[in-house]
């Protein structure tokens, strides 16, 4: 069911926005027993590099990210996101 949850975010992701690099990790093992693992959302890590990012803070490429995953956000698919949302340019200069 994991796999299936990373899928969906990557697809969402892809549709919404133009994206250069895509990486998601299931971290929903470090959380057992939280409230929302235990209603069946899981915990995702990102790292999402998009020129879509472009000139915007911190607070909106989260809000982009948020928009594109929406409805699984609240239907327990997805509980939590630690988000790492760069330029391709910011993405080159952490390599």
């Amino acid at each position: 069911m994991n796999n299936d949850r990373i899928e969906l975010i990557k697809q969402r992701l892809s549709q919404a926005m133009e994206i250069q690099r895509l990486d998601v990790w299931d971290d929903s093992h470090l959380h057992a027993g939280h409230a929302g693992a235990r209603a069946g959302g899981g915990h995702y890590r990102l790292l999402v590099v998009s020129p879509a990012f472009a000139g915007k803070r911190a607070v909106q490429r989260h809000r982009m990210i948020y928009d594109a995953v929406g409805d699984a956000m609240r239907a327990d698919t997805i509980h939590a996101l630690s988000i790492q949302a760069l330029t391709p340019e910011e993405d080159s200069k952490s390599s």
